[in-house]
């Protein structure tokens, strides 16, 4: 066997392998959307084929109505929504700090803001929970069941990951245009705002899709720390919905569906910007 056929062979092992996972890993998607257009008998009794005489297009609009997932789309949008704007916000300026400043203790810092996503968060449920009930009692701040509650928790949680993500992209940033900036008369300031910030968008949407993504997706914290509708996310209405509406797969199927497709179709929007900030950095550190 020659070089080049063993080449064209391997090529065409990896491309058969990254079918068969892109397969694997759209199919439930694709069977999720396709179960929520059939009745909730034709489900419970197993759907054998692809075929789709009478799509149940009314099972959004069914589901809309039982479970008033409108009220935990909008919890999910403003907490979600102002995580992102926090974490972000915070991300830039310690890891714009990180990045181009060595102070004592710099390296420590950073090596430190990585380490905390080594410990589980289900280890923070309890001492967050007890903390929260010392707040309104010692202070008379409601924080569970509170929308600052919720978004002070996903902001202290998606932070350090945030920061080391916007670090690894500022270094990617040559400091030469600063430097040039300041001799053309700006500011250490008036260069972050008017050079590197521009040039780091990629990295602060890269950033923000990704802590709004986990952020929406998170489940724990959400079902403990909030107790009514008015406050619980998404990810708590389908859970509550599981345990009232438990044989409506058709209407658990559609509120899935809802959930999942606008935040897959903000991702591949905006993936080349995702794909940049992720990796920028990777070789220089």
């Amino acid at each position: 066997m020659t070089r080049r056929t063993s080449a064209k062979l391997a090529s065409l092992s990896l491309t058969t392998l990254t079918w068969i996972i892109v397969i694997v890993t759209v199919f439930p998607i694709f069977w999720m959307v396709f179960a929520s257009l059939h009745t909730n008998s034709e489900i419970m009794k197993g759907i054998t084929s692809f075929s789709l005489p009478s799509p149940q297009w009314s099972n959004y609009r069914n589901m809309w109505d039982m479970i008033n997932f409108a009220v935990y789309f909008r919890n999910s949008l403003v907490i979600c929504g102002l995580t992102t704007v926090f974490a972000g916000a915070f991300a830039v300026m310690a890891g714009y700090a990180l990045a181009r400043f060595r102070f004592a203790g710099s390296r420590t810092i950073s090596m430190s803001i990585i380490s905390t996503q080594m410990i589980p968060g289900i280890m923070f449920l309890f001492p967050i929970y007890l903390m929260f009930l010392w707040i309104k009692q010692a202070l008379g701040i409601p924080m569970i069941d509170t929308y600052w509650g919720m978004i002070l928790v996903y902001t202290a949680f998606y932070t350090p990951i945030s920061i080391w993500i916007m670090r690894s992209f500022f270094v990617s940033i040559p400091s030469d245009l600063e430097e040039s900036a300041v001799i053309d008369g700006c500011t250490k300031f008036q260069a972050f705002y008017k050079i590197i910030l521009p040039l780091s968008v990629p990295g602060m949407i890269a950033t923000g899709i990704y802590i709004f993504l986990t952020a929406w997706d998170e489940l724990l914290f959400a079902w403990v720390l909030t107790t009514s509708s008015d406050v619980q996310t998404i990810p708590v209405g389908i859970r509550l919905f599981v345990g009232q509406y438990n044989t409506r797969y058709d209407l658990l199927m559609a509120a899935s569906t809802v959930v999942t497709l606008p935040v897959m179709a903000v991702f591949f929007l905006t993936q080349r910007y995702f794909i940049s900030g992720m990796t920028a950095g990777a070789v220089k550190g």
